[in-house]
């Protein structure tokens, strides 16, 4: 769309160059991700910021200049009519609007795109737990399915009186035993949804958040750029209970060749696991 690639060349120069690159946040900002979406909201968020700055300036400019230039040891009088002026109220109340309208337009097309659900490639069902997440993988990585918890060495940690310096853990209450594995250049849908209380999936890097609520299937997707394979973390964001703060969210970020070995040796490792648990069964049956 003509209007969008406008919008974005603002978003873009407004941001500056630096910003457009960046993937991580350096603690003061959001980061600008590794997806388009999360680029584009990157952009949108620095388009705002910088109004902001600009309104800021004009109204606390304008308040410091009248508060030196018209204090009362300067001579200053107090104007005591009262005055009326059609235009300027039509003005105060139209450049509000207008800024309003320039702000919205970039962001409803964003926040359509962010729903738009459509040629996806791989979908996965994500289910919330107290306090874990359960990946179920359709599509052609269907029969892939596993639960992802908080990593043995987090959560010997933060044991209380456990000796252990969580500055010594790598990724401490950030890492999982079993990550959402998904490939680059891929649209992957998530189907969200919760067993128990409602929680929040994030993931910053990508742009996505969404809320996983019990009896209900709500869905987000995300495109990791190609070139951009990697590890990217985040949290339930929900107040879902005691151990909330140990339900952390990790994504690794395959390239489509190496994706479809992970899928092949996950589909592999669960036909041994059902062929050792029906061994006893067998073996039970031919003793009786």
């Amino acid at each position: 769309m003509k209007l969008n690639r406008f919008w974005m060349i603002g978003l873009s120069t407004l941001a500056g160059a630096g910003d457009a690159v960046a993937t991580t946040s350096n603690g003061y900002n959001l980061p600008a991700g590794v997806t388009a979406l999360s680029r584009e909201i990157y952009g949108i968020h620095m388009f705002v910021f910088w109004i902001c700055v600009g309104i800021a300036v004009v109204v606390f400019g304008a308040m410091i200049y009248s508060i030196l230039r018209f204090r009362h040891s300067q001579g200053a009088v107090a104007d005591t009519t009262m005055i009326h002026s059609t235009k300027v109220e039509v003005v105060w109340t139209v450049i509000p609007v207008l800024i309003l309208v320039v702000m919205a337009v970039p962001a409803a097309e964003t926040i359509l795109k962010m729903e738009d659900m459509r040629n996806s490639e791989l979908s996965i069902r994500v289910t919330g737990y107290q306090w874990k997440w359960q990946y179920q993988y359709m599509d052609a990585a269907e029969g892939v399915n596993y639960f992802s918890t908080l990593s043995r060495d987090s959560n010997y940690a933060r044991q209380l009186h456990s000796g252990i310096d969580p500055r010594s853990v790598p990724n401490y209450l950030l890492s999982v035993d079993k990550p959402l594995v998904v490939p680059s250049g891929t649209k992957v849908r998530l189907l969200l949804t919760s067993q128990d209380v409602i929680h929040a999936w994030w993931v910053p890097d990508l742009g996505v958040k969404r809320s996983a609520v019990p009896g209900f299937i709500s869905e987000l997707w995300f495109n990791v750029d190609p070139g951009k394979e990697g590890t990217y973390r985040g949290q339930c964001v929900a107040l879902c209970g005691r151990d909330h703060g140990f339900m952390p969210i990790v994504v690794e970020v395959k390239t489509p060749d190496d994706f479809k070995t992970w899928v092949e040796a996950q589909k592999a490792e669960t036909k041994q696991a059902s062929a050792a648990d029906a061994a006893p069964i067998k073996t039970a049956r031919a003793l009786d």
